[in-house]
């Protein structure tokens, strides 16, 4: 029986590939691969009666190949203002072990190259999202202005970190990332944010 928990917050992604990233449409990336560094906040969250609240999450992952048909090295790392408990909940949830819609790109995981406690700080300002993740690696993207100064906005695309939501397009400031054999320093490429809520079915 799956536990009872529920999170919202804000997340946003980046990527290698050029915007809009046509995974997200079950398209091939752009330069044959993806690399993506995903950044979560929550802002009211609970596992089973203990409080989530204000903490952050984040995963990179590497799909060689088309991202439905290649496995997906992946590395989390949880906020390590989060206690024990804390750490051990969110850790179920963003591996999918809570069930939930992490649960479902689970099974696009080949290799988890491991799970890290690390300080993360996570910015939202008005329209650019950033994230510091340790040592290891930082993003910022900021929203592409649209026609009459609006967000650019893609609705229900097949593959979405958000369910539900529509993704404000972006594109990165910058992108660093070095760990676990993984490495990327790219700017002025692909990026989504958007508020999500994630539960257990």
């Amino acid at each position: 029986m799956a536990k009872a928990w529920k999170l919202k917050g804000s997340y946003f992604e980046t990527c290698n590939c050029e915007a809009a990233c046509p995974c997200n449409f079950l398209g091939p990336p752009t330069d044959g691969y993806c690399t993506v560094l995903v950044g979560w906040h929550i802002d009211q969250g609970d596992f089973e009666g203990m409080e989530l609240d204000g903490l952050n999450v984040a995963l990179v992952a590497h799909s060689p190949g088309h991202m439905l048909e290649t496995k997906w090295k992946v590395a989390l790392y949880v906020d390590d203002g989060a206690t024990d408990g804390q750490r051990d909940a969110l850790t179920r949830i963003f591996s999918g072990q809570a069930g939930g819609f992490m649960e479902h790109l689970a099974g696009f995981i080949g290799e988890i190259a491991g799970v890290r406690s690390v300080p993360i700080v996570y910015r939202s300002e008005g329209r650019t999202r950033s994230i510091r993740i340790g040592e290891v690696g930082s993003a910022a993207i900021e929203a592409i202005e649209g026609a009459g100064d609006n967000e650019v906005l893609i609705r229900n695309p097949p593959l979405n970190l958000s369910p539900g939501e529509p993704l404000v397009v972006a594109r990165s400031r910058h992108y660093r990332f070095n760990d676990y054999g993984i490495q990327m320093e790219i700017s002025k490429k692909n990026g989504f944010y958007a508020p999500f809520t994630y539960t257990p079915a």
